[in-house]
């Protein structure tokens, strides 16, 4: 089904990465006009930078345009709200997908990792939340769809400080998700499996891949894509009775 999301302007942190590339490229297809924030617009060895991205975009018939972004950072969510309902009009969709891994044991844990992960993972999506929901009131309603994690759900044996955010995020999404569906604002929650992205590549010891994969049911990773299209869905009027859940793609991780 093409033009899914025709007519909606869609903003996505964290979009020079593997996610969130994916779901800017597929939302854009889709129809959407989508603005696009990273702390980190100029790319890197493992991100793609957001010019080219929003030139691969508008090369395709798209419309895309992006600004550098840090969620921990109140006033630079305010920036890109109003810098986005400038450009097109309005805001109907929030992706918070902008998030970053800590692979360390409990006691490797330092405060400064953890304040410096919660303010990211944590309080990244719940200035997201706070400060789009005016935009989308304006808008007559909107989507804001949460990036948690399969780790928001079951233990991994590591990693304490990003399971902390994950499953806060999951928490947060339910709350947000009852307080503001009076303003048909639709919030839900992405939890991704293990996914072969710039995040994991640069976060987990190649040595512990193979085990890793040995534990998903389907024996691989996951590909952005199949991320992208369960963001489109909730982006989409599809998903119009669906607000406070969890949406698991984990290849069966889950599932014991």
């Amino acid at each position: 089904m093409a033009n899914r999301l025709n007519g909606k302007v869609v903003l996505i942190t964290g979009a020079s990465g593997g996610l969130g590339a994916a779901q800017a490229r597929m939302m854009a297809a889709e129809g959407a006009k989508v603005f696009l924030g990273d702390i980190a617009p100029e790319g890197s060895k493992y991100l793609v930078p957001l010019k080219t991205l929003c030139d691969e975009i508008t090369a395709k018939g798209g419309d895309a345009k992006y600004l550098q972004h840090d969620v921990s950072q109140e006033n630079s969510w305010t920036e890109f709200i109003n810098t986005a309902e400038k450009l097109f009009g309005k805001v109907n969709v929030l992706s918070n997908n902008a998030g970053i891994y800590l692979h360390k044991t409990l006691t490797e844990h330092s405060v400064e990792d953890f304040h410096r992960i919660v303010n990211v993972n944590q309080l990244g999506v719940l200035l997201g939340m706070k400060t789009v929901v005016p935009a989308m009131e304006r808008a007559g309603g909107g989507s804001i769809i949460n990036f948690a994690s399969i780790y928001g759900i079951v233990g991994a044996g590591i990693s304490t400080a990003y399971q902390s955010t994950k499953g806060a995020v999951r928490l947060m999404t339910k709350s947000a998700a009852m307080e503001l569906v009076g303003k048909n604002i639709r919030v839900n929650a992405i939890c991704p499996g293990m996914f072969d992205t710039n995040l994991f590549e640069t976060s987990v010891p190649k040595e512990a891949w193979e085990p890793l994969i040995s534990l998903v049911p389907m024996k691989r990773f996951g590909k952005p894509d199949e991320i992208a299209y369960g963001v489109v869905f909730l982006a989409s009027d599809e998903s119009s009775f669906i607000t406070g859940t969890d949406l698991v793609i984990d290849g069966g991780y889950t599932c014991p």
